[in-house]
């Protein structure tokens, strides 16, 4: 499989403490013989154990991080409709998964997609950003903090937890104008009549872009890195049309037969894309802003 050898210096073996490297969490974490690691980035590693299998092992130094992303992956799993890779286990800083093998995306794949994402979304939710069961109240979306605070009106907690949390840190950060907030206020003063029909809490992924959506060489969409929680179904899809999506008329197509959604959503996808463009604005800076910016313009049109 081409992993370092058991010497080798990249964390197979450690110490034990906080720093040790992802072949010493993997050990500890599955109870297995580790026989090599392979670092993928600063802080994501591919371990091989005894017997031929291999795990992914993710580090994070945020200690609620890996808590909120492994009762995500459960949580989605718990649905039994889009595959999700198995949780090994994790502590305060590491994450064990099951490697997820890789093969080209297929309109037959996508459609499968649509389908169980349709299913995953039907699955539910107890109320609009309720956390995974065992998750953390102060979760995460990429490396931005997203807080999963109850809510029963969609509208009023979409403003309220999901918009003007990440607006109010775009201003602080100078990303975004003082004078350039009164056009995404008045998204969040309307959303009552712009948001459409009302619709029950959707079992979320949460950061559905297409980084977050494996293609599998057996045929099927996977699913990774969610920040999982209770919220509107049209807001992964308009994640998922924000970034691209192989094959996304496909995906749509597959969710559409499983369950229509709404008239009028296609002129709400920049309404739902808020979110995700201002917690980009906040990490990644002013271009994302001026998407936000540019989507607030077009809800209110």
């Amino acid at each position: 499989m081409g992993f370092p050898s058991d010497g080798d210096s990249d964390g197979v073996h450690s110490d034990g403490g906080d720093n040790d490297g992802p072949g010493a969490a993997a050990a500890r974490i599955t109870v297995r013989t580790v026989r090599g690691a392979r670092r993928l980035s600063a802080a994501l590693a591919e371990v091989g154990l005894d017997g031929g299998q291999s795990v992914m092992v993710k580090r994070s130094d945020d200690p609620g991080a890996m808590q909120a992303e492994a009762a995500g992956l459960r949580w989605l799993a718990d649905a039994g409709t889009v595959r999700v890779p198995d949780v090994h286990g994790h502590d305060r800083r590491w994450l064990v998964t099951d490697v997820v093998e890789q093969g080209p995306p297929t309109a037959r794949a996508a459609m499968q997609f649509g389908r169980g994402l349709a299913a995953l979304h039907a699955a539910g939710a107890p109320a609009f950003g309720a956390a995974p069961p065992g998750g953390p109240v102060d979760a995460y979306i990429g490396l931005a903090p997203m807080r999963n605070v109850p809510g029963a009106d969609w509208p009023r907690w979409y403003a309220e937890h999901r918009v003007l949390p990440y607006l109010h840190e775009a201003v602080e950060r100078g990303t975004i104008r003082p004078a350039e907030t009164a056009v995404i206020e008045r998204v969040c003063e309307r959303l009552p009549e712009l948001a459409g029909p009302a619709e029950p809490p959707a079992r979320l992924h949460g950061d559905l872009w297409n980084g977050n959506v494996l293609w599998g060489a057996d045929g099927h969409a996977w699913l990774i890195d969610p920040a999982a929680h209770g919220g509107h179904r049209e807001t992964d899809l308009a994640m998922l049309q924000l970034f691209g999506c192989p094959h996304l008329e496909h995906v749509l197509d597959g969710y559409q037969q499983a369950a229509p959604l709404a008239d009028g959503w296609p002129e709400r996808v920049g309404l739902h894309q808020l979110f995700p463009l201002l917690v980009h604005a906040v990490l990644f800076g002013r271009g994302y802003a001026e998407q936000a910016l540019a989507a607030a313009r077009r809800a209110l049109a």
